[in-house]
């Protein structure tokens, strides 16, 4: 039996074609495809933080972390707000705060993303 998820799906009719909409997308994917980027926007997703709080959540040298943010922040989808020698760190927009909190909830799902869990391959 299929999950039932609370998401509403704009009407896309007015966009650009599905191919134009694809090649937009296409970075940003790339960018919250690796996990660790993913990491640090599930942290962000809850509150801005430092370079040094993210270093502290996720147990990584400062340098690594620097790195992933590098092409979130390439892609738009976080800000680095200057405050005092460090900059905070957010998502870019309220816009991307729910979607992100949905890929952490479906996360928290049982089998989501495990290889061979029901519903795999149909």
């Amino acid at each position: 039996m299929g999950r039932e998820l609370d998401i509403e799906l704009w009407d896309v009719s007015a966009l650009p074609s599905a191919a134009e909409r694809a090649r937009r997308l296409a970075p940003l994917l790339k960018a919250l495809a690796d996990e660790t980027r993913l990491t640090l926007m599930l942290l962000l997703a809850e509150h801005p933080r430092s370079v040094r709080e993210l270093t502290e959540a996720t147990g990584m040298a400062q340098t690594l972390v620097s790195h992933h943010l590098t092409p979130l922040r390439e892609q738009g989808l976080v800000v680095a707000t200057p405050k005092g020698r460090s900059n905070i760190y957010s998502l870019c927009c309220d816009a991307l705060l729910q979607p992100v909190q949905l890929l952490a909830t479906l996360a928290a799902l049982p089998d989501v993303g495990q290889e061979g869990s029901a519903g795999a391959g149909e």
